[in-house]
């Protein structure tokens, strides 16, 4: 029976201050490998089972006759294991406590404790996703965890079966290597940092205006590093502080809920200042999403990152296209949820949520309704089909129960928003006619899709073959370029995952919207 490891965590995991070494015990010096027993200790059932408390290590115990299993060989290969957990963001996570301290029995199953929980952690992630957030319905890997160590233990490859845990991807393996460079960064005093001091004010020269600039381009404020728009004798050191860079800490000053008069003082360079350190956590945090998911994602499928604001569809394992999308505000967020895609709805009407009757159109006029195609319809507003509909041209139907959906827009200058997060919780698709057909071609009903549109009015056409679709919240992920790809936090949900692996509880200044639109 496959552990349920979410029991253990709680009761268990211990949070220590910084990042901690490998766990060695101090109850003997390290032995050659070879001079190591592989013949655990013979521990009385009885003391074994005073010791063991938990329902899932009691549980392994049983399966194994309560007889000790560590031999000094195999719980060096755990502690070796345990020692390089850092390779997985996981050096701040402390899975068992000051093993000299411990008698026999005691030691035996903390050792096993440890085994499992490190296990799991690999297998399935620290926290519980389900628990940290309102709505998760993402399957989590599956694996009997109690029957993976007791082979690994008695083949003498606990090292190699840990090792096997963790996702086993190219991402996965280059985040692992940048949380290694960042935590090394982090611990060097001399990492360069935007330095505080005067203000710089539109058209100053200051020294600093080079990484402000760097860390505008991360951000995505500016596309690439501006050089200026003044002549380039004044341009020839980068230090000046021109028109376009202004434009773009005006827009990020606004995005963040700081006076946006483009003068650049310390609440601007709090938020730009990215420390190696914040970059280390961020990707500690990339990785447990990862081991949250199964290893192997649907080959045909269409995946949102609502953080990024980017759709990417994926077609028998290669991504065919990618494109912007608006999705859910900071507090009408987009649900982190595992769906499908099983028709278009061409022309669609809009059913208004009571949510935005109450709000958003609550007073309007009946000028408005006219104006926008919308009346009463057995006490709900309707929107009825085209270009004007707050849905646009193309709904792209889901099957869940949150309706939550894709579909077009008639506001398509969001979609060239720096920050995407601006809608009531639906994914908006740039360009979601040419992605309909494109939809519709490869599923080899573009002729009906064809007809439904030209008709004028609301049309359904069904899918073939249902398109996996999964929203997920990824603020790191290696780009199709192969670069470590930074985004900011907009609904601050990275914090309670944070503090889930031992970093400090550090929400930052989050994204708002002030977008005034009422589409879904």
């Amino acid at each position: 029976m496959p552990l349920k490891l979410k029991h253990i965590f709680p009761v268990v995991l211990v949070l220590t201050a910084g990042c901690s070494g490998p766990e060695v015990s101090k109850t003997r010096e390290p032995e050659a490998q070879s001079e190591l027993s592989e013949l655990p200790p013979s521990i009385p059932a009885a003391e074994l089972q005073a010791e063991a408390q938990d329902t899932q290590v009691r549980e392994f115990y049983e399966k194994a006759g309560w007889a000790a299993i560590w031999s000094p060989r195999a719980e060096q290969a755990l502690r070796a294991a345990l020692g390089k957990r850092a390779d997985h963001g996981l050096d701040r996570v402390h899975f068992h406590p000051e093993l000299s301290k411990l008698s026999a029995p005691a030691r035996e199953i903390a050792l096993t404790s440890a085994a499992l929980m490190f296990a799991g952690a690999l297998a399935r992630g620290v926290a519980d996703p389900a628990k940290l957030h309102t709505i998760y319905t993402h399957p989590r890997p599956e694996v009997d965890l109690a029957s993976g160590l007791a082979t690994a233990v008695r083949a003498g490859r606990v090292d190699a079966w840990l090792d096997s845990l963790a996702p086993d991807t190219p991402e996965y393996r280059a985040l692992a290597d940048t949380y290694l460079q960042q935590q090394k960064a982090a611990s060097q005093e001399n990492v360069a940092q935007i330095a505080s001091g005067d203000l710089i004010h539109p058209g100053d020269r200051d020294p600093r205006i080079p990484q402000i600039v760097t860390a505008l381009v991360e951000h995505r404020y500016l596309a690439m590093p501006v050089t200026t728009e003044a002549s380039p004798s004044q341009a020839v050191d980068g230090t000046l502080y021109t028109v376009g860079i202004v434009r773009a800490v005006k827009a990020f000053q606004h995005d963040y809920d700081i006076r946006d008069d483009g003068v650049i003082g310390v609440d601007t360079l709090s938020i730009l200042n990215v420390r190696p350190g914040d970059h280390a956590r961020s990707i500690a945090v990339a990785m447990e999403r990862l081991r949250w998911l199964t290893r192997e994602p649907p080959a045909t499928r269409i995946d949102v990152n609502t953080a990024a604001a980017e759709l990417s569809y994926f077609r028998d394992g290669e991504l065919v296209d990618q494109r912007n999308v608006v999705v859910g505000k900071p507090g009408k967020e987009t649900p982190q949820i595992s769906t499908s895609m099983f028709r278009l709805v061409a022309n669609p009407t809009w059913t208004v949520p009571k949510s935005i009757q109450r709000g958003e159109l609550a007073g309007k006029s009946a000028a408005y309704f006219r104006r926008n195609n919308m009346s009463w319809r057995n006490g709900w507003i309707v929107q009825g089909p085209g270009p004007r509909n707050s849905l646009g041209l193309v709904k792209f139907d889901l099957q869940n129960s949150l309706a939550i959906y894709l579909h077009d827009t008639p506001a398509k200058t969001l979609f060239d928003k720096h920050q995407r997060q601006l809608s009531h919780g639906c994914v908006r698709v740039s360009d979601a006619l040419g992605f309909a057909q494109m939809l519709a071609e490869q599923q080899g009903i573009a002729d009906q899709w064809s007809r439904a549109r030209a008709s004028g009015k609301i049309a359904y056409v069904r899918f073939p073959e249902a398109i996996p679709v999964r929203l997920l919240y990824r603020t790191v992920y290696v780009s199709q370029a192969n670069q470590v790809t930074y985004r900011t936090d907009p609904y601050g949900w990275n914090v309670a995952v944070a503090e889930a692996l031992g970093f400090g509880k550090d929400a930052g200044k989050q994204f708002r919207s002030d977008v005034d639109d009422i589409g879904p």
